[in-house]
């Protein structure tokens, strides 16, 4: 099963918080009232407006705006921020390979962001090229609500290949009030009341010594959020009957195939939800690129994306942003993490033909059809039928046949939105608290706009 969701991963949200997630159709960057914001009662009928706030830095003008230090703006169809002349040298050491090589650098740092919601997590994502020779560092400085700041924090080291450096998420960073898992950045004790009222990002730009090479940044954005405790959730009402025709892969049938990448295929249900919804739009591996796995394996695409999401200091392949980044080395398509208010957000982006990989932990008897119970599973959730139940491509199935399934709405939405259940030995433990991965179009349509816009990721 998959290892998204482990403990050393996921903190369990304060006992209360100053704003909630709702139902509805409500922005999701919509932030509460803070006059008339009070903490969760646990009613699952009450449902304050939603808590998320989601920035990116995507334009020409975005790009130069911050602080750079030996990067420029890059214009055209996709803007971004490249590395013009280095801003310095450093030699750095990988955790992993224990191999020491020299690297020039230069630097971005985007304007401070004020949150909407005064937030108690922060998950940052990106999209990048990162050719042969070149790699980057995403870094985070929060401001508290108390007026004091974070240290710089590594938010994600990356490069889409594994040949210069190992990509990877950076273990022990903390100041005694929050501290990042793997890919999160957490309030330790929301219930103080402290919270994340801001937050800069950092770019460093790295490439071989006298190289004429750089990565380039196109994308680079964080989703801040303020989710309350409850075991429960608002219930959505149904308003869609639709389907999407996505590709239909099975992590399963990827059993003992590649161990050095999380254990093989049972723990790659994210890059096996990634390379679907990638395939639905359109994104192929070429046989060049195939060319290193065993041509006895079927669907192996699925193997090359467990291998470019994995995630070396985590052992897993269930890191969200290296999932988005690595959406993005495709063609024309950009990824990010978020989080949405209900499955009215979902319904309002398979209208505009926009699947989307949710982020659930349940036990067998919550999700009715399911057969299994799991710590953390991606699932693709691809329509709804006429009564409103989720259609589903679960990765968690005995072959690629088996892969679309039908769940119940209520069952799906609570434990896919609730940030607290309990496990099979009666613990309480954290849920995913609706994130969500999302992939789309570089340019997307008018339509496609509008949808990602009203769930609160303006492009």
């Amino acid at each position: 099963m998959s290892r998204a969701e482990q403990p050393s991963r996921r903190t369990v949200l304060a006992a209360a918080v100053a704003a909630a997630v709702a139902g509805g159709s409500a922005p999701a960057a919509m932030a509460a009232d803070p006059a008339a914001a009070a903490a969760d009662t646990g009613d699952a009928e009450s449902a304050p407006a939603r808590s998320v706030d989601y920035r990116a830095w995507t334009t020409y003008a975005d790009w130069r705006t911050g602080a750079a230090k030996g990067t420029r703006a890059v214009a055209g169809a996709r803007p971004g921020v490249a590395i013009a002349t280095p801003h310095g040298a450093v030699d750095y050491t990988d955790p992993h390979t224990k191999a020491t090589a020299a690297w020039e650098y230069a630097t971005w740092t985007s304007p401070l962001h004020r949150l909407a919601v005064p937030s108690t997590e922060v998950i940052a994502s990106w999209n990048a090229s990162t050719p042969a020779g070149t790699w980057l560092q995403i870094e985070l400085k929060g401001a508290y609500s108390d007026g004091t700041d974070t240290p710089w924090y590594v938010m994600g080291r990356w490069a889409s290949g594994d040949r210069d450096v190992k990509r990877t998420s950076v273990d022990g960073q903390k100041d005694g009030r929050s501290t990042v898992w793997t890919d999160t950045l957490a309030i330790d004790d929301a219930s103080t009341g402290l919270r994340l009222a801001s937050y800069r990002l950092r770019l460093t730009l790295y490439r071989r010594p006298g190289a004429d090479l750089t990565p380039t940044v196109w994308r680079l954005g964080a989703m801040g959020s303020a989710v309350p405790d409850r075991f429960t959730v608002p219930a959505s009402v149904p308003g869609l009957a639709h389907e999407l025709t996505v590709p239909r892969y099975s992590q399963e049938i990827h059993r003992g195939q590649y161990p050095e990448y999380d254990s093989g295929g049972e723990a790659w249900c994210s890059p096996t939800s990634s390379q679907m919804i990638i395939e639905y739009w359109g994104g192929r591996l070429t046989p060049e690129q195939l060319a290193w796995v065993d041509r006895s394996y079927a669907d192996p695409q699925v193997c090359h994306a467990a291998r470019h999401t994995y995630d070396h200091q985590y052992a897993g392949c269930g890191n969200w942003p290296f999932n988005a980044a690595y959406a993005a080395t495709f063609k024309d398509l950009q990824g990010v993490v978020t989080r949405l208010g209900s499955l009215t957000d979902l319904e309002t982006l398979i209208a505009a033909g926009i699947p989307a990989m949710t982020s659930q932990s349940f036990l067998k008897e919550e999700l009715t059809g399911a057969g299994y119970g799991t710590a953390g599973h991606l699932m693709t959730v691809i329509g709804f039928t006429a009564g409103g139940d989720v259609i589903a491509n679960d990765p968690f199935s005995a072959d690629d046949a088996a892969v679309r399934r039908v769940y119940r709405r209520r069952e799906f939405e609570n434990i896919w939105l609730r940030t607290k259940r309990y496990n099979a030995s009666g613990k309480v433990v954290s849920g995913s608290g609706g994130v969500c991965y999302l992939y789309f179009p570089a340019r997307p349509t008018a339509r496609q706009c509008a949808a990602l816009t009203a769930v609160g990721v303006p492009v």
